[in-house]
């Protein structure tokens, strides 16, 4: 009788045994592929991930490079800024959201920790450029003050509507504007704001989303930062031995030092425009900023970089509270005025007059950008700075979490 079977192997004339046994070879090797494909699949996709947020870090600030010079540091400009910023830390974080585990665990515990206190040290120019925005305030209300005594009788085709005491209240305001941005110490800037302008001390730095700011008082705007805080170290503080990693730390940390290097660099660069453009206690751009041409993001942010450290060289800009460009619109509307007050013999000749209106003008038009900007900024400065605690906060109780 023949054996179709030895020791449970099939027999060699036994067709059917062979398909069975074909058929179960590669039911195996697909059970051992599947998986592998699975884990290919899954590190490409974070792969993919990682390439993503770096094309969104370059997309935002080739858009932002390619502003003219006329729009560099303007209110639009920052505010467009800001807004880059929020949308790349909200790609950041959710880099972060399942992989608390791994960034647990050196190298990247270290690497998160560092970005986490360059992050909580950004919160000091925050609350230094709020203060900014509400001197520009001020500034603002001293310039309506200039327009509300000079618009009616430069707007009239009478030039004897104008007298001297509409020239005294212009010259006044003009004065308090000239003494602020032509003070050569800007850490003064901020005290010279609370002796001139009477602002009674309440300072509560971003602590009400809501405002419940009344335009007849002041707040007191020195108390938020000390008067003894430099910007130009903050930004040192929050640049200082910020290196790109090297091969061996990329692949030791899954890839993510690059993104973690990549919002370093973002906050960085944030922050140094943010104290460029808005007034702030010694507002010096020396900070050291070093970035290797090898990201996608590193020509626009490093072209912008060169732009703002070529203005703030301009010898017109050196001593100005800041170089957002209604500020500088501001110096020059100011200074041309005071000028033509100076001169202006009453009744005004008819060139008198022209002239006259068209300062005003002038001086009205950036009265009305500071009124539609100044908010929208405030407000996105006071996001910025709820996001970075926010994600803080994050930081610490997932990695608390995952430590037990």
């Amino acid at each position: 009788m023949p054996v179709s079977v030895y020791q449970g192997f099939p027999s060699p004339s036994s067709s059917v045994s062979f398909v069975f046994l074909g058929r179960s070879i590669r039911t195996i090797r697909a059970d051992s592929v599947r998986p592998m494909n699975a884990h290919h699949h899954m590190a490409t996709a974070e792969q993919q991930e990682l390439r993503d947020f770096q094309r969104c870090v370059a997309d935002h600030f080739l858009d932002l490079s390619a502003v003219g010079a006329d729009g560099l540091l303007s209110l639009s400009w920052v505010r467009k800024l800001l807004h880059a910023f929020l949308v790349c830390h909200d790609e950041f974080r959710a880099l972060l959201v399942d992989r608390w585990a791994l960034i647990a665990c050196p190298p990247l515990d270290h690497l998160i920790a560092d970005f986490s206190d360059r992050a909580v040290k950004a919160l000091d120019i925050c609350n230094a450029a709020r203060d900014g925005v509400d001197q520009l305030r001020r500034l603002r209300a001293q310039l309506e003050i200039v327009v509300a005594a000079l618009g009616p009788a430069a707007a009239s085709t009478s030039r004897r509507r104008i007298g001297e005491g509409q020239l005294r209240r212009a010259r006044k305001a003009l004065g308090e504007v000239a003494v602020v941005l032509d003070d050569r110490d800007a850490g003064s800037i901020l005290s010279h704001s609370n002796r001139s302008l009477g602002r009674s001390g309440n300072a509560d730095p971003f602590s009400s989303p809501s405002g419940g700011r009344r335009s007849s008082h002041f707040r007191s705007t020195s108390s938020t930062v000390s008067r003894s805080w430099s910007a130009a170290r903050q930004l040192q503080a929050i640049g200082s031995n910020m290196t790109a990693p090297r091969g061996h730390e990329v692949d030791a940390s899954a890839g993510l030092a690059v993104p973690i290097y990549t919002m370093t660099a973002v906050l960085l660069f944030s922050m140094h425009s943010l104290v460029a453009a808005i007034p702030c206690q010694d507002r010096s751009l020396q900070a050291h900023f070093s970035i290797p041409r090898t990201f996608p993001w590193s020509a626009p942010i490093v072209s912008l970089h060169v732009r703002i450290m070529e203005e703030s060289k301009k010898k017109d800009r050196r001593n100005s509270a800041g170089r957002l460009k209604e500020i500088q619109q501001i110096e020059r509307c100011t200074h041309q005025l005071s000028e033509l007050l100076d001169t202006i013999q009453l009744p005004m000749s008819e060139e008198e007059a022209k002239e006259l209106r068209q300062r005003v003008e002038e001086l009205s038009e950036v009265c009305d950008a500071l009124k539609d900007g100044l908010d929208p900024l405030e407000r996105q400065v006071r996001e910025v700075f709820l996001r970075i605690v926010r994600s803080h906060a994050e930081s610490l109780d997932c990695l608390s979490h995952t430590a037990q």
